[in-house]
């Protein structure tokens, strides 16, 4: 089976490529594989998972996305084979391309820490990656004590998530009167709330406002779900643990012995550690050692791949120092749009104009979101035309609104179709 251009994944990423190559050229011969049935909007699940948004209302036919024109290749990805121009299916069938777009997303990791499997979605250890149900059932039944969310060493999609839904659990415990006999820690291997002025700061206002704890360098690596602990390892030295924390207060269910902390939860929202999929990690398009170990080894600014130059790599799965969210497809795709087509046409000149930007909306409670739009540099990167009109570093109802119903209507009716 042979294909001019070869998309692997239909996501986010997967379906804008495929969609903004038709628009351009209709007579491009693309086929996309995934194996899916159902495509998700998944940016909307922290809100599933606060019981302010329909899970059904995340999820459509896969079918009715790909765009007129593409062929879908319905199954799974064995392996990735760049100096043969091939792919593998796992039914044995050979796809080969003459260009290729790998964008197929991230894997849970489980195995990462031990008991994870175990606990996940279970006796009050729940993720809104994962079932955001079961995280409002969590929420509602929280009746009180300690309730940790924490964040995985490794990257993850839309990394703002797992602080959230945290920030949506305090309103509601509030509104049931179980607050004041809570209390709510963020446990993180990171050294700040988030990276980037001056989101930062309206954060840490936030966290004040709501008088929530957090743990710094906090790396979770077991949980044992049945007596309810999660074990933390310290990752810098530190002279008494309060240095490594902010608003800092013995939970009184804790074990500390040097390095290492055990804390015993009533309830756990985690993200699960994320990696690319098995086939990228052991595919040469993936980098072989390094930091960026298993990602796809694209240039960050043209996402064409260093050594293969007919493949390009974008989307959660791409080694890129950016946050990994719709967002940054949004920007990512029409830069690699642009460069496949200047390969067909035998140009030479690549667009090199994509700069790190992703975007995270930081939901900070019922009504209120705060809207961080970044590049590579760490810098403010707000959108100029939102700017005039509001300052998206503040917590808004405008960007509450943006999240609840205009960014799905953007999603499903514009990004998709290759007209955002």
């Amino acid at each position: 089976m042979k294909h001019q251009i070869v998309i692997i994944g239909a996501g986010t990423a997967g379906i804008t490529v495929a969609a903004q190559l038709l628009l351009k050229n209709k007579e491009l011969d693309i086929a996309l594989i995934d194996p899916a049935q159902k495509h998700y909007y998944q940016a909307a699940w922290t809100l599933v998972g606060a019981g302010t948004y329909d899970y059904k209302d995340t999820e459509r036919d896969m079918g009715d996305f790909i765009p007129k024109g593409a062929t879908w290749i319905q199954e799974y990805v064995q392996e990735v084979q760049p100096d043969d121009n091939k792919v593998v299916l796992r039914d044995g069938t050979d796809v080969t391309y003459d260009y290729l777009v790998a964008c197929p997303g991230v894997k849970y990791d489980y195995d990462q820490i031990p008991g994870l499997k175990e606990a996940i979605n279970n006796n009050g250890v729940c993720s809104n990656y994962v079932d955001p149900d079961y995280t409002w059932k969590c929420l509602q039944e929280f009746k009180g004590g300690t309730a940790i969310f924490t964040q995985p060493a490794t990257p993850i999609k839309c990394g703002g998530a797992p602080q959230k839904i945290m920030y949506l659990a305090d309103d509601y415990w509030r509104k049931q009167g179980v607050r004041k006999d809570s209390e709510i820690v963020f446990a993180t291997p990171g050294s700040v709330i988030f990276g980037v002025e001056p989101f930062k700061s309206t954060l840490m206002k936030v966290v004040d406002r709501k008088d929530l704890q957090l743990r710094f360098f906090h790396k979770l690596v077991k949980i044992d779900g049945e007596k309810k602990i999660a074990y933390y390892d310290i990752v810098k030295e530190y002279d008494k643990l309060s240095a490594v924390c902010y608003n800092y207060r013995d939970v009184g269910a804790e074990q500390h012995v040097e390095g290492h902390v055990a804390i015993k939860y009533d309830m756990l929202h985690l993200a699960p550690p994320q990696a690319a999929p098995d086939f990228i990690q052991q595919s040469k398009i993936a980098h072989q050692d390094g930091p960026t170990k298993g990602w796809i080894n694209v240039n960050p600014h043209t996402l064409q791949h260093n050594e293969y130059h007919n493949v390009f790599g974008l989307g959660d799965a791409a080694a890129l120092p950016t946050a990994k969210t719709g967002a940054a497809v949004r920007k990512q795709a029409p830069v690699v749009v642009e460069n496949l087509l200047h390969l067909i046409a035998n140009e030479d000149e690549l667009n090199t104009d994509y700069n790190g930007y992703s975007s995270c909306p930081l939901v900070t409670g019922y009504g209120k979101m705060v809207l961080a739009e970044f590049n590579y540099d760490g810098e403010r990167d707000s959108d100029p035309l939102l700017s005039k009109v509001f300052d998206t570093s503040k917590e808004l109802y405008p960007m509450w609104i943006l999240k609840k119903y205009g960014l799905p209507y953007m999603y499903w009716n514009m990004m998709l179709k290759g007209r955002a």
